[in-house]
């Protein structure tokens, strides 16, 4: 799928995600605070407004095409909806496998509409992936599904909380496989899309990257694991020599501290060695940006948090972290590069 080139002026599409989860509840509250003028939503327009009864939020849900709704801005009251529907009722906290066809048909929608130029960038809401498997429908997660509809070679996973930006050679897979997981090939095409989109997407002129080691001690010379020395460290170098601005392997417990240096962002060879970093520093919110894309998309730090869908206490705060970084993305990636 070849994407339009980005229009900052347009509104931003947001997927609101799991009906059963807060993501709902987080469309609503963002639109009742005031800060989704610039924002349309797809979901189901009888889910939300069930929901708003239920929290008792007094908007106006009304339906939009796409082709209108960069036309004029949500008024304060309302909450403008690409619409998708449901075939079975949501009960809050209750997945529902026969929604998961719908719920993916609406994240297409959306990858579809925002490439095609009339919407400025994707926020996503945040998605069950056990209840769209156990529809018997393959899905590892968002990034890998968004790569595959825009036809990218290579997305990237990337965390930002303020100024901490964390990128991931690996993603979503067991620890067992992950030594395995860790090539060159795959290190070296991780570093070359964090490059390009620091500096396309963030405007960073010369990004310098730190890359964390696999191993404890980033191996230890080779005492606690041949990885970082015979796989990661040629990679570095290499980059270093044809003029990325990047250093490593360092070990991890290190590599996100001030005797690194100032970075302008940190590649983790796994989930769980970056993604607790990002999320101490900066939970509620911090940012899901994912790189490599033809579109930009961010989305939300947490998960579908079932348990509170319904109760009033979910925290919009990284929802609208992620509309406010879309916005801003969307706004460096519309300039002449110069």
């Amino acid at each position: 799928m070849q994407a339009a080139g980005v229009n900052a002026s347009a509104p931003l599409l947001l997927n609101a995600g799991e009906p059963a989860g807060i993501g709902p509840d987080l469309c609503l509250a963002l639109a009742a605070g005031g800060a989704g003028r610039d924002v349309v939503v797809v979901s189901d327009p009888a889910l939300l407004a069930a929901r708003a009864e239920m929290l008792g939020i007094h908007l106006r849900i009304t339906e939009t095409a796409a082709v209108e709704a960069r036309k004029r801005r949500s008024d304060p009251d309302e909450l403008r909806v690409l619409p998708i529907r449901f075939p079975e009722p949501s009960s809050c906290g209750v997945l529902d496998p026969a929604n998961a066809p719908s719920l993916l048909d609406g994240l297409g929608l959306a990858i579809a509409e925002v490439s095609s130029g009339r919407f400025a960038g994707l926020v996503t809401g945040p998605m069950q992936k056990s209840v769209v498997n156990d529809a018997g429908i393959p899905f590892t997660g968002h990034t890998e599904y968004l790569a595959e509809a825009c036809g990218a070679d290579r997305a990237v996973m990337l965390l930002v909380a303020g100024r901490l930006r964390v990128a991931l050679v690996t993603t979503h897979l067991p620890l067992r496989e992950v030594a395995d997981a860790v090539t060159g090939e795959k290190i070296r095409g991780t570093l070359q899309v964090l490059d390009t989109d620091l500096r396309r997407r963030f405007g960073i002129a010369k990004p310098r990257i730190a890359v964390c080691g696999l191993n404890p001690h980033a191996g230890e010379g080779g005492h606690l694991g041949h990885e970082d020395r015979d796989i990661i460290a040629p990679v570095v170098a290499e980059l270093a020599a044809a003029g990325m601005n990047v250093h490593g392997p360092l070990p991890a417990d290190t590599a996100f501290t001030p005797a690194a240096g100032h970075n302008d962002a940190v590649l983790a060879m796994y989930h769980d060695q970056g993604l607790p970093v990002i999320k101490h520093a900066g939970f509620g919110h911090a940012v899901n940006v994912t790189l490599g894309l033809p579109i930009v998309r961010t989305s939300v730090d947490h998960g579908t948090a079932l348990d509170l869908a319904g109760s009033g206490k979910a925290d919009p705060g990284s929802l609208i972290a992620a509309i406010e970084l879309a916005a801003e993305l969307a706004a460096c990636g519309s300039r002449p590069s110069s």
